[in-house]
């Protein structure tokens, strides 16, 4: 696709680079060029609202804490973590949430191949669920990306077996923190009998 620097007016550039006159240009499709451009402006207009949004909360947020800190002599340091505001009648709260990126290393295929051991020996029968479980944690997504999820859920089962607890510590030892997302979210509800509900801000979810 070539890009035109500077198009002539009375023109319009089609999606593969040509110029196309105006003249040319049916109607409806002008009027649709015009209705896209509009809604997409808005569009990007919400998204720099609702960054700025965040950075306040954010900001407020920690001032918040600081103030609260500083008022028992506390200093705090480190990385921010969570932390739940709400009102005073409890009809609404500000939840600041910190969660990790988790990839896995190496240490994974290991602890695959210590439960495949653990899996063939056990496999008298009684264990065909368990051999589901596995190998369901182990799949991966149509990103190609292992569900640390189901991974992680792994270590919370109770299984005193040699083989098996190495490869809980080999799952542990796999565990890579890449980074950190922080969400601002907002709760609210109507009255005191009512279950808060979130107050969405996914165009999807409105």
């Amino acid at each position: 696709m070539t890009q035109v620097d500077e198009i002539p007016q009375g023109y319009w550039q089609d999606a593969k680079g040509a110029l196309i006159p105006l003249s040319a240009v049916k109607p409806e499709h002008q009027e649709e060029d015009a209705l896209v451009r509009e809604l997409v402006a808005e569009a990007e207009e919400l998204h720099r609202r609702l960054a700025a949004f965040k950075a306040r909360a954010l900001g407020d947020v920690q001032a918040f804490r600081d103030l609260v800190a500083e008022k028992y002599g506390a200093k705090r340091g480190g990385r921010k973590g969570n932390v739940t505001l709400s009102r005073f009648d409890g009809s609404a709260q500000v939840v600041v949430a910190v969660a990790e990126n988790i990839t896995f290393g190496a240490e994974l295929e290991a602890a695959k191949a210590l439960i495949d051991s653990c899996i063939h020996r056990w496999s008298e029968g009684a264990n065909a669920n368990l051999r589901a479980l596995i190998d369901q944690a182990f799949q991966v997504d149509k990103q190609g990306q292992i569900s640390t999820g189901r991974v992680l859920g792994l270590r919370r089962l109770s299984i005193e077996d040699p083989d098996w607890q190495r490869a809980m510590d080999a799952i542990s030892d796999a565990v890579r923190v890449t980074g950190t997302r922080t969400y601002v979210r907002v709760y609210r509800r109507g009255s005191s009998d009512e279950d808060r509900v979130p107050v969405s801000l996914d165009i999807a979810s409105v």
